[in-house]
């Protein structure tokens, strides 16, 4: 089974939606951004079959276009159940960092550490990964792994934001990120791709 996956940059903070899809071309959008309408021409053009939108975290500039995307193409929602209080303030979040955010997305369900989440043959297994928010997740499906802003290409998340924890996200990434395997690749939520074996040996914030 292939596991396809088309990026999208999106919006003033350099968001990055993933889209995974299958070989039948089922698929999920994780972090969707703020560009509900692109990702819309995008799914379209492909052919896509989206079961549902994915959230590595709670924060405003992954899903201010998750609402759009829910009503447009009739999508569930997923969440961590820490991190759906975060989802419910999108509206004062965005003001506070010069966004707008429309209309609040709908939560339709929650993920929780070590659920399977299946979406045609897609399994992603969910890793819960607080620190950056209480309710931040890396979302790994084969050698695949939706890390959102717990860890980057040579950085880590911030954690001043709302409920930050920067013990609980160093934790986080040496219990959790660091235990996958060498090869597998990592797609931050800004910025470029990593793995996770380049990260135990370069990252200058968490060493293995």
């Amino acid at each position: 089974m292939s596991v396809n996956i088309i990026t999208k940059t999106v919006g003033a903070f350099g968001t990055n939606c993933y889209l995974v899809y299958d070989d039948h071309n089922v698929g999920v959008i994780i972090d969707p951004g703020d560009d509900a309408l692109e990702l819309e021409r995008t799914i379209k053009a492909y052919g896509l079959d989206i079961k549902a939108i994915l959230l590595t975290h709670g924060h405003c500039d992954h899903l201010i276009g998750a609402a759009q995307l829910e009503k447009d193409l009739h999508l569930p929602l997923y969440v961590n159940s820490q991190d759906v209080k975060a989802v419910n303030r999108c509206k004062s979040d965005a003001l506070e960092l010069g966004l707008v955010c429309k209309e609040v997305p709908q939560v339709t369900g929650t993920l929780e550490d070590g659920q399977i989440f299946k979406a045609g043959d897609l399994e992603f297994k969910v890793l819960h990964t607080p620190g950056h928010t209480p309710g931040g997740q890396v979302l790994v499906c084969g050698q695949h792994a939706f890390c959102g802003d717990t860890i980057f290409h040579g950085s880590i998340g911030r954690t001043d934001f709302h409920d930050g924890d920067h013990a609980a996200l160093i934790n986080s990434i040496k219990n959790k990120v660091y235990t996958l395997p060498d090869d597998t690749i990592l797609y931050p939520g800004h910025g470029s791709q990593s793995s996770v074996g380049y990260e135990k040996r370069h990252n200058p914030f968490v060493r293995a």
